[in-house]
């Protein structure tokens, strides 16, 4: 389970004296302890892997937020802390889809939902998300989608 590995990475970097590694690895597993609260569940209780994921898309994409606005705001050494943490984070998510692949789906999903203008991007969008299971940047479909249907 992805619980478990992560517990074990912590004293991997506790070891090592990963000061980077070990924050953002406690920082996590905090995070899954919140979401078992959030559902009612007993802190002491694991989250499957499913789970476990869906909590670290949303954390890698909080410090992708937190990256941008310290970029606008002048902060590189801070903006380059919330890059790091990201990085780490992002090693424990399946492969992000490749654009070949995206565009796949979306030339498949065009052809079984019948869409062919712009007014069916959204519906396209969510198919094709739900096709690639997650694995794929929603921006990256949408930009996919637009220029196919506008070349």
């Amino acid at each position: 389970m992805l619980t478990v590995t992560i517990r074990e990475d912590m004293k991997a970097a506790m070891k090592a004296r990963d000061e980077l590694r070990l924050s953002v690895v406690r920082s996590m597993l905090a995070a899954f302890t919140n979401e078992l609260v959030s559902k009612g569940r007993k802190p002491t209780d694991a989250l499957t892997d499913d789970e476990a994921l869906t909590v670290l898309k949303r954390l890698g994409k909080q410090r992708a937020d937190s990256a941008e606005q310290f970029l606008k705001g002048g902060r590189e050494e801070l903006a380059e802390k919330e890059i790091a943490e990201r990085a780490i984070i992002e090693s424990y998510l399946p492969a992000r889809a490749t654009r070949e692949q995206i565009e796949k789906a979306v030339r498949e999903k065009m052809k079984e939902l019948g869409i062919t203008d712009i007014g069916g991007t959204g519906k396209l969008t969510g198919a094709v998300m739900k096709t690639l299971g997650g694995n794929a940047d929603g921006n990256d479909v949408r930009a996919v989608i637009t220029e196919i249907i506008i070349p």
